[in-house]
C-alpha cells in the first residue's frame, strides 16, 4: 500500500479584489491583452518579489499615472476608479508636487524627538477638520499602524484588551490590524494565532443580511438590519464587560451604507459599557463620500478616528490616529516610535492634499457626481437583471451582480468577466466580495469621466450577459 501524505494545502477563498491574479481569466488576460514591455516587466515582478493573493503575481504594470489614468508600458491607458484610494485629488498634482520639492529643499527630514513646522500644521489643520473635539494626533507611515496605535491606545484608557468589530471589514494586514479585520483572506492559513480578545458581529449589509429580512429597492438601507446588528453590539458590549472599543468603518467600503440611526445606536450602547468607538475612515475618509469624513452622514463623533492612505496625495505614505484630548493618557508608554513619526515631506503632502481638495471643492464635486452616478447605475439595474443591487454614496459606489435577483447568489464569473472587458475598454476597478463592481474614483473624477465609466461598465454587463 502506497502511504499517502494528506493534502494540508489551505482552501483559497472568495479574494477582497474579486479578480484573482491566480485565475484563469487573469492568465488570458496577462497572455492576450497585455503588451510585450508590460509582460516583461510583470515576469520581472514575480521572479524577485514575494507571492501574496491580489497582489503578486500583477496584473499589469505602469510607467504613467497622471490625473484619472494610468499607463502601462506599451501605452495603453485605463481611467483608475480603483488607485487603493490614494488618489483623492488625482495622480502627480502639480501643487502637491511643487510643495513636496519646495520641502525637500528647505527640510528634508526631522529625526525622532524632534519636531517641524509641517507636522505641527498639519497636526492641527487635522484637529480643524475632524469631527467634534477630535484633536490629539500620532502620525504614522501606514493604515495598519495608525490602527494598532487607536488599538493601544484604547486599552491604556480603559484598562481592558478586547475589541468588537464586524465580520467581512478590513482594518489593515498587520497582526493587530488583521486580528479585528474580518475578512478571511487576511485571517486564514497558518499565520495565526491572531490577536486575543478580537469579537466580532455580523456587518450592516442589508441586501445580504443573515436575518432573513428582505431587501428592497425602496427601502435599501434597511434600518430593521440595523436595529438587529446594535442590538448585537448592545448585547456582546454588556455580556463580555471588558471590552475596550469597538472598531468600524463607518461607511464599508465594499461598499455597505449604515442603515439610518444606526451609529447613534452603537454610540449610545459604547457610553453605556464604557467602550470607546473608533472609526477607520481610512479608505472613506477626506471627501470620498462626499462629506470630508464619512461619519459626518450620520452625526456621530468617535472617540478615535484613522485616516491614510489619500492623505498622502497619491505620492507619499502617511497615515494620522486622531482621539479626543482625554485619551492623552500614553506619555509614559511608547505607542510608536516610528521613524517617519514628524516627517516634514509627508507631513507637507498631507497638508498640502488638505488643501488642494478643500480649495478645488473636491467633495461638493463627489457628492454632486456621485448622487447623478448613482441614479444612472440605477437606470442600468433596471435594464439589466445580472445587477442585484447598486449602493453607494458620493465617489463610493458598487454595483452588486447576483445570478438571480431571488436568490441573491453572487456572479463572481460574470463580475471577473465584466472586469477585463472594462479592462479591455480603458477602465480599471476592484470587485469585492467576488461580485460587487466597486468604484472609487478619483474626487477630481467630472460627470463626463463618470459618464463614460459608467458607459463601458453598461456595455461590459451588455456584452457579458
Amino acid at each position: 500500500m502506497v502511504h499517502q501524505e494528506p493534502d494540508n494545502r489551505i482552501p483559497t477563498p472568495d479574494c477582497s479584489e474579486g479578480e484573482s491574479n491566480l485565475s484563469a481569466k487573469r492568465r488570458d488576460w496577462n497572455d492576450a491583452g497585455l503588451g510585450k514591455r508590460t509582460r516583461a516587466l510583470i515576469d520581472r515582478d514575480a521572479a524577485c518579489f514575494l507571492h501574496q493573493s491580489v497582489s503578486t503575481p500583477c496584473m499589469s504594470a505602469v510607467r504613467k499615472a497622471e490625473g484619472i489614468w494610468l499607463e502601462d508600458m506599451d501605452g495603453r491607458r485605463y481611467m483608475d476608479f480603483h488607485g487603493n484610494s490614494v488618489h483623492h485629488i488625482g495622480y502627480g498634482h502639480p501643487r502637491l508636487k511643487q510643495a513636496i520639492t519646495r520641502q525637500m529643499d528647505e527640510l528634508p527630514f526631522a529625526p525622532r524627538r524632534f519636531t517641524c513646522e509641517a507636522a505641527v500644521a498639519l497636526a492641527e489643520k487635522l484637529g480643524q477638520i475632524s469631527p467634534g473635539n477630535l484633536s490629539k494626533v500620532l502620525f504614522t507611515t501606514g493604515g495598519s499602524d495608525a490602527i494598532e496605535t487607536a488599538l493601544k491606545i484604547a486599552r491604556v484608557a480603559t484598562g481592558r484588551f478586547k475589541t468588537l468589530s464586524f465580520w467581512d471589514s478590513f482594518h489593515g494586514a498587520g497582526f493587530g490590524a488583521s486580528s479585528v479585520g474580518g475578512e478571511q483572506l487576511f485571517r486564514m492559513g497558518p499565520i495565526g494565532p491572531l490577536l486575543p480578545g478580537a469579537e466580532h458581529v455580523p456587518p450592516f449589509d442589508a441586501y445580504r443580511n443573515p436575518f432573513g429580512i428582505e431587501h428592497s429597492r425602496d427601502n435599501p438601507h434597511d434600518e430593521e438590519v440595523g436595529d438587529i446588528v446594535a442590538s448585537l453590539i448592545r448585547f456582546a458590549l454588556k455580556k463580555e464587560g471588558d471590552i475596550a472599543a469597538v472598531i468600524a468603518e463607518p461607511n464599508r467600503a465594499v461598499p455597505y451604507i449604515p442603515p439610518k440611526g444606526f451609529w447613534k445606536q452603537v454610540r449610545a450602547a459604547c457610553d453605556d459599557a464604557g467602550a470607546l468607538l473608533i472609526f477607520d475612515e481610512i479608505p472613506t475618509g477626506l471627501g470620498k463620500t462626499g462629506r470630508m469624513f464619512a461619519c459626518d452622514h450620520d452625526e456621530v463623533v468617535p472617540d478615535i478616528l484613522v485616516m491614510g492612505k489619500a492623505l498622502g496625495g497619491g505620492i507619499v505614505p502617511i497615515a494620522a490616529t486622531i482621539c479626543r484630548p482625554e485619551l492623552d493618557v500614553c506619555g509614559d508608554f511608547a505607542l510608536g516610535h516610528y521613524t517617519h513619526e514628524k516627517n516634514p515631506v509627508t507631513c507637507r503632502a498631507a497638508l498640502t492634499t488638505i488643501e488642494i481638495i478643500e480649495d478645488e471643492k473636491l467633495v461638493e464635486n463627489a457628492a454632486e457626481v456621485g448622487a447623478w452616478a448613482l441614479e444612472r447605475m440605477h437606470d442600468m439595474m433596471d435594464r439589466h437583471n445580472a445587477i442585484g443591487d447598486v449602493r453607494g454614496r458620493g465617489y463610493l459606489l458598487g454595483i452588486d451582480l447576483v445570478k438571480s435577483r431571488v436568490t441573491k447568489e453572487a456572479a463572481s464569473d460574470l463580475a471577473e468577466q465584466v472586469f477585463y472587458r472594462c479592462l479591455e475598454n480603458g477602465l480599471s476597478f476592484k470587485i469585492s466580495m467576488g461580485s460587487v463592481l466597486t468604484l472609487y474614483p478619483s474626487l477630481v473624477t467630472t460627470k463626463a469621466d463618470m459618464e463614460k465609466a459608467l458607459g463601458i461598465i453598461d456595455a461590459a454587463i451588455a456584452g457579458a450577459t
